[in-house]
C-alpha cells in the first residue's frame, strides 16, 4: 500500500516514528516532510503535497499530523478527491474508513500517546469502506459538490 505523508514541526517527531513503522510493515512510503525541525515552518508546505498526491493517486492513502491535526485535516480536505478525517480513537479510525471511505487520517502528535497513534494508523489503513449504499450515496455528493458546487 502507498501512503504519502505530511506533518509539520509539532508533528515531525511522531511523523518520524509512523514513516519507520509503516515501511516495516512494508507499505510504500513516500515522506512530504519536514525533514528537520524548524519551529516555525508551516505544516501547509508539507500537507498539501502529501495531500495531493493522495488525490492524484486513487488507492494511496495518506498521514497528516500536527499538534492537534486541525489544521492539517483543514489543508487536506482542501484537495481534490481527499476525505481526511481528524481521528482521535480507534472507533473513529473505523468509523473514517467504513461510513466515509476516508483516504488520509490526521492526528494530533500532542494528543496521544505513540503507541495509540501507530495503532490507530494500522487500524485506519487496514478497514476497507463498507460500500453500503447510503455511504455511498453520500460520499458521491461530496464528489458532486467539489466538482460542480452542486449536491
Amino acid at each position: 500500500m502507498k501512503v504519502h505523508v505530511g506533518s509539520d514541526h509539532a508533528g515531525l517527531e511522531f511523523k518520524n516514528k509512523i514513516v519507520a513503522h509503516l515501511k516495516a510493515k512494508g507499505h510504500e512510503v513516500v515522506d512530504h516532510g519536514p525533514h528537520k525541525f524548524d519551529p516555525l515552518d508551516d505544516y501547509p508546505v508539507f500537507c498539501f503535497p502529501a495531500a495531493e498526491a493522495v488525490g492524484s493517486e486513487p488507492g494511496s492513502f495518506g498521514v497528516v499530523l500536527g499538534g492537534s491535526g486541525n489544521g492539517e485535516q483543514m489543508v487536506a480536505n482542501k484537495v481534490k478527491g481527499v476525505r481526511a478525517a481528524l481521528v482521535w480513537s480507534i472507533e473513529i479510525a473505523k468509523l473514517a474508513r467504513t461510513h466515509n471511505d476516508a483516504n488520509v487520517i490526521s492526528l494530533g502528535g500532542r494528543m496521544h500517546d505513540e503507541a495509540l497513534c501507530l495503532e490507530m494508523v494500522d487500524v485506519f489503513l487496514a478497514t476497507p469502506f463498507s460500500n453500503d449504499e447510503r455511504h455511498a450515496r453520500r460520499i458521491g455528493m461530496i464528489s458532486k459538490y467539489e466538482k460542480d458546487g452542486s449536491i
